[in-house]
């Protein structure tokens, strides 16, 4: 008897069990009315930061030397001289510009033989036509100046013209006189380029295409060379060229405005 009450029971356990477990369910929550989907989800907002860092050009005094002019005495002994360059930053392609010189000159002509001795100023201004990128200062300019020179020249010796070639050529005449308070004005057109090669040195070069536009002359005789000018006896028109190492002296700067930024503004 009790060998069919405990199996019985154990059946009635193993159905409350089973019952149990097809009873148990899972729900799953919806949202409330009313809301909407945008409350219930989470908005995430990514700001991106520029990274490109702002560009600013450096504006200063740029001083230096020529030395074409320097070096020329070392092998020509007839020439003496020595010219200071500079410029100044105005504006992002817009610099000032002037030399500064000192030459004493001998010059031998068929006729004449005589020494020009001066010194001279330029002044002007040079407009960078190079775009540089990142922290590049390199320029290749054109310009203008006007030029002014102050010298003396002395006549060291002469020859007299013979028309009649059979007493032959005469020999030269030594003559010494010394002419001063000579004066000369001229302009010029430049072109050239400055390149850095270290921090704030930067290395040059420049030719000037010039016109003479008044001088004044000795009594007896015409200027064979004008300081800052160059020689006379090709007509009104002279040539020259100079090479030249400076310092740049940075003073403050400016920061560079992206021409996106710029038309944003218009």
């Amino acid at each position: 008897m009790s060998k069919y009450f405990f199996s019985i029971c154990l059946l009635f356990s193993f159905i409350c069990i089973q019952a149990q477990e097809t009873s148990t369910t899972t729900t799953l929550k919806e949202p409330a009315k009313g809301k909407k989907k945008s409350e219930t989800s989470k908005t995430v907002t990514e700001t991106i930061t520029d990274s490109v860092p702002v560009k600013k050009d450096r504006y200063g005094l740029r001083v230096g030397v020529d030395l074409f002019k320097l070096t020329k005495g070392l092998y020509d002994k007839d020439y003496k001289g020595i010219e200071f360059v500079g410029d100044f930053r105005l504006t992002k392609n817009y610099y000032l510009a002037a030399e500064l010189g000192i030459e004493d000159k001998t010059t031998d002509d068929d006729r004449l033989n005589s020494t020009a001795t001066g010194t001279y100023i330029k002044g002007g201004f040079d407009y960078n036509m190079y775009e540089n990128w990142l922290d590049m200062e390199n320029l290749i300019t054109v310009g203008l100046r006007a030029g002014f020179s102050t010298y003396s020249q002395q006549l060291n010796s002469y020859k007299i013209y013979n028309s009649n070639p059979y007493w032959g050529e005469q020999p030269p005449i030594a003559d010494g006189q010394k002419y001063t308070g000579l004066t000369a004005a001229w302009t010029e057109v430049t072109a050239g380029m400055k390149a850095k090669v270290f921090n704030n040195v930067f290395v040059g070069f420049g030719v000037q295409l010039k016109l003479l536009l008044a001088k004044k002359d000795p009594d007896n005789f015409e200027s064979l060379y004008i300081p800052g000018f160059n020689r006379t006896y090709d007509g009104s028109f002279g040539i020259g060229f100079n090479y030249t190492v400076s310092y740049f002296i940075p003073l403050y700067k400016k920061t560079v405005i992206p021409e996106t930024k710029k038309e944003t503004k218009k």
